[in-house]
């Protein structure tokens, strides 16, 4: 298996027996959501759809698939996810196959999709790699692989010797802990924790690791885990990027 990373997504393409490109959390219709919280934000859904379809034409995936929270409004479906939504799927649909891992946002996203297209919450093995959204328990078929999965929202701040920080989206590679995922073999479970391809819902990794929001990330053995810049360069371990990390006490 080879993997491509494109920072414009942030996206990657795993190339196996398919070419099999990946987008997390998208969070369309985000911006009317933030209106009653009394955020006024100009729209950049269009700009969105815009990207990542540059992005399939780009490296002519035979699949697409969108690791969850592809809607933002939970419980119910707003006019912007009405009108954007479709949009979207009919254009990733013209240019590839398209798969959807089912998120904790997409309650309602059933109507937008044919059957095959909607994965499980709980994760689904292509080409012997797992896709997930995140926030539940991965399926046990996914023992022993490694596993795609969004909900984190990844970033990274860097820091020079004056203070001063970069926030950067990023992307985590770490074990799991089978003692908390359940998924017990002699081959160990990996995931890759890849960022939002929405520039309002980053979330410091730091924050992550520090205070684990999900089994996933409860699960994170620090000592194997690192750090990937959207280009995919090698930023550096977890435990040097986050020195004072308590392996002891994040649980």
């Amino acid at each position: 298996m080879n993997i491509s990373f494109l920072p414009e997504g942030p996206g990657i393409l795993l190339i196996n027996k398919e070419r099999i490109l990946v987008f997390a959390d998208l969070h369309m219709g985000i911006e009317s959501d933030l209106i009653y919280h009394g955020i006024h934000i100009q729209c950049q859904g269009l700009q969105r759809i815009k990207k990542i379809i540059s992005c399939v034409k780009k490296v002519r995936p035979d699949r697409v698939i969108l690791l969850g929270d592809v809607k933002h409004r939970i419980f119910k479906t707003s006019q912007q996810e009405e009108k954007e939504l479709p949009h979207l799927l009919e254009q990733i649909r013209t240019y590839a196959r398209l798969g959807i891992t089912f998120g904790n946002h997409d309650p309602g996203i059933q109507k937008f999709l044919a059957s095959d297209e909607l994965y499980p919450a709980s994760g689904i093995l292509i080409d012997g790699i797992g896709y997930m959204h995140g926030h539940t328990c991965p399926d046990k078929k996914l023992k022993g692989h490694l596993i795609i999965t969004g909900h984190h929202h990844p970033t990274l701040a860097l820091r020079d010797g004056v203070g001063i920080a970069l926030r950067t989206d990023c992307y985590l590679l770490t074990e799991l802990d089978p003692n908390i995922t359940g998924l017990t073999e002699k081959k160990k479970t990996r995931a890759l924790f890849v960022p939002a391809c929405n520039e309002l819902v980053g979330y410091s990794l730091e924050r992550t690791v520090k205070k684990p929001f999900s089994l996933l990330s409860r699960a994170i053995i620090a000592e194997t885990a690192e750090v990937l810049l959207p280009d995919g360069i090698y930023a550096g371990s977890l435990m040097d990027l986050i020195p004072d990390y308590d392996t002891q006490n994040k649980k």
